[in-house]
């Protein structure tokens, strides 16, 4: 490993795995509070991937002041804790400008208690 090369140069990718459980009629899940990257440092191509085990979840996406994806439903489907693939998972894709404010927020619109799988990854851009 080349310890001279200076960090700031360097390209990172930073991904983030989430896997949570929701409680009955639950408003405003966020999985990215507190993320290193909740705040993108730079521009970045932005993949996500979300999936619910039922099929009563909706999800808005923001990306600084752009909504990305309002109030849609999350797609159903899948085993709680498996992270979704883009070979079976519909990708949300976005290019985030520096200093964004990646949200997400997830609802619960009938009584049943999901499990929200995702991943969302940040590349440069």
């Amino acid at each position: 490993m080349d310890f001279s090369k200076n960090s700031r140069t360097e390209k990172h990718m930073p991904q983030f795995i989430f896997s949570t459980a929701m409680t009955a009629s639950q408003l405003g899940l966020n999985p990215l509070t507190g993320w290193q990257y909740e705040y993108i440092p730079w521009p970045a191509q932005i993949l996500l991937l979300v999936r619910s085990t039922t099929t009563s979840s909706r999800i808005t996406i923001y990306s600084g002041s752009e909504t990305i994806r309002e109030r849609t439903p999350v797609q159903a489907g899948g085993t709680a804790g498996v992270t979704p693939s883009e070979l079976n998972t519909p990708a949300d894709s976005w290019v985030a400008a520096a200093g964004d404010r990646l949200k997400l927020v997830i609802d619960e619109v009938s009584a049943l208690t999901p499990t929200i799988d995702g991943i969302i990854v940040a590349n440069p851009a």
